[in-house]
C-alpha cells in the first residue's frame, strides 16, 4: 500500500506501519518491522484481551468489585471506576463519568494477577501472546502503558480482534460496543467529547471529531493510541486493521499526520 509510505516524511527519528486484513493477509508494510517501540497506551489493548480471556476461563467476572466501593472489573475496563488518571484517588461514583485512567488499568491487572496466582505479565504471555506467536512483546511494569512491541507482533494481535479465535467472537463483540453509553469525558490529547464512547478497553471513534482516526474511518472503528507516538485501529466495516509505530511523543504534529495516513488508507482498502 502505497499510502504507508508517509511515514517518511514524518518528523520522527524511526516509524513502521502495516495494515492487516480479516483473513490474516499483510495488505502493506512499511519501516523495520521488528524493531520493538514501545507502546505507551496501546498496552491497554492488550491488558483488556488479557481481561477478557480471564473471564472466559471463569478466573475473574465482570461484575467482581474492584477499585472503590461500589467498583467493578467492568467498570475498569470501560474507564468508569472513577479513579483518577494517574492517582490513586477518586474524582466521581462508578459509572457517573468517562475518567480515562491508567491507575483503573494498572488495578485491573493487579486484579487478575491476585486472581490467577501468576504475574500479570506471564499470564498475558500465557493467554494471548504465546497462542499468537508474539514473541517479541512485553508487557513491562504497567499493563496500562508498559509494553514494548514489534508492528510485525502487532498485525498478529490486531488479526486476532478482527476474527478471534482464541476467545469468542461474541466476547470480542461486545467488548468494542459502547459500555456504559452517554458518559462524557476527556479523550487525552483532545479534550472533553460528549460522549467519550468506550468499549472494554477499547476506545471507540463513534462520533469524535477531531480524531486520531481517519475522517473516514467508520464511527464502528475501535483501537486506541499512545503516548509515545502509537496507535492500532480495527475499521469493522473495512474489514482491515492498521497498526502504527514511531518513537516520537505525541503532540500536535501526530494530530495532524495521523488522520492524512488513516485517510489515505481507507481509501486504498475501498
Amino acid at each position: 500500500m502505497n499510502s504507508l509510505r508517509m511515514i517518511d516524511t514524518w518528523p520522527v527519528g524511526k516509524a513502521a506501519a502495516a495494515v492487516v486484513t480479516r483473513d490474516g493477509v499483510v495488505k502493506g508494510e512499511h519501516g523495520p518491522m521488528d524493531e520493538p517501540f514501545r507502546l505507551a497506551s496501546v498496552t491497554k489493548l492488550l491488558t483488556a484481551y488479557a481481561a477478557l480471556a480471564a473471564i472466559e476461563e471463569g478466573a475473574i467476572e465482570p461484575d467482581d468489585a474492584a477499585g472503590p466501593p461500589g467498583s467493578t472489573i467492568r467498570h475498569l475496563q470501560a474507564h468508569t471506576s472513577g479513579l483518577a488518571f494517574d492517582e490513586d484517588r477518586v474524582l466521581a461514583g462508578p459509572g457517573r463519568k468517562r475518567i480515562y485512567s491508567n491507575t483503573g488499568f494498572n488495578l485491573l491487572g493487579a486484579t487478575i494477577e491476585k486472581a490467577c496466582d501468576i504475574p500479570f505479565g506471564e499470564y498475558v504471555r500465557q493467554a494471548v501472546f504465546a497462542p499468537l506467536g508474539m514473541t517479541e512483546t512485553t508487557i513491562g511494569d504497567s499493563p496500562a502503558a508498559g509494553g514494548v512491541s514489534t508492528v510485525r507482533d502487532l498485525t498478529r494481535f490486531a488479526a486476532e480482534l478482527l476474527a478471534p479465535r482464541l476467545l469468542a467472537p461474541e466476547t470480542v463483540r461486545a467488548a468494542t460496543t459502547v459500555a456504559f453509553p452517554g458518559l462524557d469525558g476527556v479523550l487525552p490529547g483532545y479534550g472533553t467529547r460528549r460522549p467519550n464512547d468506550w468499549g472494554l478497553g477499547f476506545e471507540i471513534r463513534g462520533t469524535k471529531s477531531p480524531h486520531w482516526t481517519g475522517t473516514t474511518n467508520s464511527p464502528a472503528t475501535y483501537g486506541h493510541f499512545g503516548a509515545c507516538g502509537t496507535f492500532l485501529w480495527v475499521d469493522p466495516e473495512l474489514d482491515a486493521a492498521c497498526v502504527c509505530l514511531t518513537d516520537r511523543e505525541f503532540g500536535p504534529w501526530a494530530a495532524e499526520v495521523w488522520p492524512i495516513l488513516n485517510d489515505a488508507v481507507v481509501a486504498e482498502l475501498r
